[in-house]
């Protein structure tokens, strides 16, 4: 299969973005608690942490070097998230005019967010089509446009809460989807959905072998045993953009499990017969990125010897169809 090389520019720019998002990053969940704002009561300053539009907060104690050092960093990283994020926007205009891999704006702004919460790549990743712009630009290759299509946005979740004490207070998928968007609601006849008043939808997933989700999250996903085969291997990480050239993360699952589950899933007797062609596409393209340009995820024996008998048969087949395993012979 034949894929066009993303040019040295794009490598380049792609890089530079890696480094300007993890800074901008960094700051923003520095600040995301809420600002901080000094206070005057009884003639003495009080640093308070605003946590409304009304300007309540709680007192972080009286001014003192240690006040005055935590405003200071909360001041720096402000800044660091303005001068950071204006830069990212200049060079987002350059990823987009280069057609790199993108994705949907709405899906990057519920990606930025689920970042800064600390849930994406730690309790979600993403999966389906999306996941095709962190491959690709693992690969350092273009893909047809065709395979970028897609009117959703699926994640799976992939953390064992079973051992996990319980939390009064955290994020959640849903939660952040409403700070994004407040028009977002959960659909009653598939609960693990929501969609906001744009008619935009995100659909999370969980793996049957995993506990269960958080009791505080209210998106509640079917378990699929076929979710499990994008918990193994090696996940992969890039800085994409959105159609409107804003920067997001994209963490996916190993490309290896991926592609085989979407080749799975393409002969599923109860997947939508419309997605099940881009299926196939999809999986076999993977392959092909992975076979020709990610050496760093084998497709050897070692690999083979780690698939579940569901899966063996998909990987044997795509090698005897593009000629790298004689028949007969492993």
């Amino acid at each position: 299969m034949k894929f066009n090389m993303i040019v040295d520019e794009g490598l380049r720019l792609a890089a530079n973005m890696e480094t300007r998002y993890d800074a901008w990053l960094q700051a923003s969940r520095a600040i995301a608690d809420g600002r901080l704002q000094w206070k005057t009561s009884g003639g003495h300053d009080y640093l308070y942490r605003i946590i409304d539009s009304k300007g309540n907060g709680t007192s972080l104690g009286p001014r003192s070097p240690a006040t005055e050092a935590m405003m200071e960093s909360f001041q720096n990283a402000k800044l660091t998230v303005q001068n950071t994020w204006a830069t990212l926007e200049r060079e987002g205009k350059m990823y987009r005019s280069l057609r790199l891999p993108r994705i949907a704006s709405y899906g990057a702004q519920v990606l930025r967010e689920l970042d800064i919460s600390g849930l994406l790549g730690d309790s979600v990743l993403v999966v389906g089509t999306n996941a095709l712009c962190a491959y690709a630009l693992e690969a350092g290759q273009l893909l047809s446009s065709t395979l970028d299509a897609t009117e959703d946005f699926d994640l799976t979740w992939v953390r064992d809460v079973s051992n996990a004490p319980p939390a009064l207070q955290a994020p959640s998928v849903f939660g952040v989807l409403k700070s994004v968007d407040s028009t977002y609601t959960i659909n009653t006849e598939r609960p693990f959905q929501a969609r906001n008043s744009h008619g935009n939808e995100v659909e999370l997933l969980i793996a049957e072998s995993l506990a269960g989700l958080p009791t505080y999250e209210r998106l509640r996903p079917i378990p699929l045993p076929e979710q499990n085969w994008l918990l193994p291997g090696t996940r992969i990480s890039h800085i994409t953009c959105g159609m409107d050239g804003l920067p997001a993360r994209v963490v996916a699952p190993d490309p290896r499990w991926f592609a085989l589950h979407k080749l799975w899933l393409a002969d599923k007797e109860s997947r939508n017969v419309l997605k099940k062609g881009k299926d196939r596409e999809q999986g076999d393209t993977v392959l092909h990125l992975v076979n020709d340009h990610m050496p760093h995820f084998p497709l050897d024996d070692a690999f083979e010897d780690s698939l579940p008998d569901e899966l063996r048969p998909y990987f044997e087949d795509w090698k005897q169809e593009n000629g790298l395993t004689p028949p007969g012979m492993r």
